[in-house]
């Protein structure tokens, strides 16, 4: 790279590229899904940080990261504005808030590449190492929110996707910001100038550009014929389609029942299927508290026993101790006699959704969820549900988003993953489509196979490989069945979880300790 410590910096030089870079990012995800630009969306802001000064740097990742993640997550305005009864104006403020938060890490980033000034051949790594070492932090700061961290990108491309079984989705981020930094070092170089440090800082780029479709391929080779002889789990997936404005009216309580014994009670009598092992409703499907609600709870019983099918359906649940009300959200395993058999209450809640975090600094914000109080998380133990001689993971929508989670549930003994959703909320196609790329790296870094069932769609299989079947389309009613492989094998993610991330956090922090050291200034020099 050029020398990094003579800036040339017009006043308004970090607009440009941190605009563009903020753009490029959101253009990788769905629903525009251009993901190759996932490869070079960061090549403006990279290019331009040896003309910044470290304020503008910080400036050109702060717009990077607010126009991506306001392009990206646009959709939460119509949610609560719809589901909130918030006003316009807070809403926008709402999601001004959040993306003001988000665009921190990219200016961070922009920050302290600008603050390092690798040489040329260390500029890639070095790249790469910090933007992974602060989607770690995103991802489990303050709650978390992975949502739009790069690796994500790569969800459509099995190829690259393999990857994420050794060093999970933050290890496709470091690898997509290597390839940019590689470009970037690349657009600098000018004719005449010292070839060296261009080749030096090259080299790690293009061996993992390489290396990384080679293992991929090799990995789709060894598992396809595994996939093809494992034994097999027979899962349904039954898509009720109720809107959000219906779903908690009581009026449309045996509407939404006999929607779902309809379609479910179908996707059984279909002779190319046959009998599954399990059928699954998505999150909130039961729009009462089963188990407490005894009429409509006999209903259900009465459903699963008419199936002969066990039976895997989300209900909020109220727990009435003696000194307060605690709710959950809850996924309830019913035997195919109508008993049930287990649950698992959701551990990782949406904030703002399910419980409203800082409620004395933004007492305009309303929970959108106005049907119970605040939920409460449920233990964290992450076992596995048991349904014949099988058993799943359960996550539940917003928990989809931390890889630790379906880790902990594969350690434990999961066979195959469900994840379960009503993302009737968001009314608009990105937002699903956005979700469902969350997921399937979750198969791919546990080498699972994983049922999604959601309530408006997108409902569908994930096998061990990334590869997504059976896609529903959005606002239908559905009902799909798959037989979903069961491999037995556990990654090296799966075994050693975040170890990359990890790894980046701790070498940035040594890097910035040695650079602090070598910028304070010596005293008592002669």
């Amino acid at each position: 790279m050029p020398d990094l410590s003579k800036p040339s910096h017009p006043s308004r030089a970090w607009l440009l590229p941190g605009a563009a870079s903020g753009l490029l990012l959101t253009a990788a995800f769905p629903d525009i899904q251009a993901w190759p630009l996932a490869f070079a969306a960061l090549v403006p802001l990279l290019a331009a940080l040896e003309h910044l000064s470290p304020k503008q740097a910080f400036k050109a990742g702060f717009t990077a990261g607010f126009i991506h993640f306001a392009s990206l997550i646009y959709w939460l305005v119509p949610t609560l504005t719809t589901f909130g009864n918030l006003y316009p104006v807070l809403a926008l403020a709402t999601l001004a808030l959040l993306c003001l938060y988000l665009a921190l890490y990219p200016a961070l980033f922009a920050l302290g590449m600008r603050y390092l000034s690798p040489h040329a051949w260390a500029f890639p790594l070095t790249a790469a190492a910090l933007w992974t070492a602060l989607e770690y932090l995103r991802t489990y700061l303050f709650t978390g929110f992975g949502w739009g961290s790069l690796g994500y990108a790569l969800a459509p491309q099995a190829t690259w996707l393999q990857w994420a079984d050794l060093t999970g989705v933050l290890g496709l981020s470091f690898v997509l910001v290597l390839c940019n930094a590689g470009l970037a070092v690349l657009l600098r170089w000018r004719p005449g100038k010292p070839f060296g440090p261009l080749a030096g800082a090259l080299v790690l780029p293009l061996v993992v550009a390489v290396t990384v479709p080679i293992y991929g391929t090799a990995r789709m080779r060894q598992l396809t014929p595994e996939l093809a002889q494992a034994p097999t789990s027979r899962i349904t997936l039954v898509q009720g389609n109720i809107q959000q404005d219906q779903k908690w009216n009581q009026a449309f309580r045996n509407f939404t029942l006999d929607k779902y014994r309809q379609l479910s009670l179908a996707s059984q009598e279909v002779p190319a299927h046959g009998k599954s092992d399990l059928v699954i409703w998505p999150e909130t499907a039961l729009p009462f508290y089963y188990g407490l609600d005894s009429l409509p709870s006999l209903a259900v019983d009465r459903i699963v026993r008419q199936m002969d099918v066990p039976l895997l359906a989300g209900s909020p649940m109220a727990d009435i101790g003696k000194e307060e009300i605690r709710y959950f959200n809850r996924a309830h395993m019913i035997s195919s006699t109508g008993v049930p058999t287990g649950h698992y209450d959701k551990t990782h809640l949406v904030p703002f959704g399910e419980y409203v975090p800082l409620q004395e600094v933004l007492p305009f914000v309303r929970k959108i969820t106005q049907e119970a109080g605040n939920y409460t998380p449920g233990e964290t133990h992450f076992t596995p549900l048991k349904y014949g001689d099988h058993n799943t993971g359960v996550l539940i929508c917003f928990e989809i988003l931390f890889p630790g989670i379906s880790r902990a549930f594969v350690n434990n003994g999961a066979q195959i993953l469900t994840t379960m959703t009503n993302d009737a909320w968001f009314g608009t196609p990105s937002a699903p489509a956005q979700h469902l790329a969350v997921a399937v790296p979750r198969a791919v870094e546990n080498r699972r196979s994983l049922a999604r069932a959601a309530n408006t769609g997108i409902s569908c299989f994930i096998d061990p490989l990334g590869r997504v079947s059976q896609a529903t389309p959005l606002f239908e009613d559905a009902a799909v069945t798959a037989d979903l492989p069961i491999l037995s094998q556990t990654s090296i993610y799966t075994r050693f979880g975040d170890w990359l991330p990890l790894a980046c956090l701790i070498a940035m922090g040594l890097a910035f300790m040695v650079k602090g050291r070598q910028t304070i200034p010596r005293r008592n020099q002669p």
